[in-house]
């Protein structure tokens, strides 16, 4: 019997970054809060790829009403989670995705800062990539400001689903993004 390749969904959530992969009969494991907590997780052998998108809320530039301060020390824990399971399982390929924020400071200039509407999904939310991958195929077009507020109107229309808060919404990986870094990273 030939063995699957593992995929591990670090802070997945919903699964949609990982979905192509499931859907291409990978065996993806979505390790997230309340079943798995990166920071205790134990990994298999063998893994082949391991996509990691760690909470925003505390490293986003975006975070400018909160009304208490960042909990920086709790947001590098589950970043420091997540690298370390990249070292140990050394993994084919792996990328680290947050938005473009504090987590530069620690982390450095990313491979990539990529925007959603590169990949046909129409928002925008200039995302960075860490990590040792394929960069996906996409097309760095140029919106007009009109556009992009449009794009940036779009998110806050999605439909409620799940009760997911806005948050959770802008932070689902999009669907034309998952599946162009797919196609690179098979």
């Amino acid at each position: 019997m030939i063995e699957k390749k593992i995929i591990l969904d670090l802070c997945g959530k919903t699964g949609a970054w990982s979905r192509q992969y499931k859907n291409n009969g990978y065996d993806v494991r979505v390790i997230n809060l309340p079943n798995y907590d990166v920071r205790t997780f134990k990994s298999p052998n063998n893994v082949y790829g391991i996509l990691a998108a760690p909470p925003c809320t505390e490293l986003s530039f975006a975070r400018t009403t909160a009304t208490t301060p960042r909990n920086i020390k709790e947001a590098m824990a589950i970043v420091d989670a997540c690298l370390r399971i990249v070292m140990i399982t050394k993994p084919k390929f792996w990328c680290l995705e947050n938005p473009r924020g504090l987590l530069r400071e620690y982390l450095g200039q990313p491979k990539i800062t990529i925007q959603p509407y590169w990949f046909g999904d129409r928002y925008s939310k200039h995302t960075d990539l860490w990590g040792d991958f394929n960069v996906p195929k996409f097309s760095p077009i140029r919106l007009t400001p009109e556009e992009i507020h449009e794009a940036r109107q779009h998110s806050r229309k999605l439909p409620k689903e799940l009760g997911l808060t806005q948050a959770d919404k802008r932070a689902i990986t999009p669907k034309g993004f998952a599946q162009a870094f797919f196609e690179a990273n098979r």
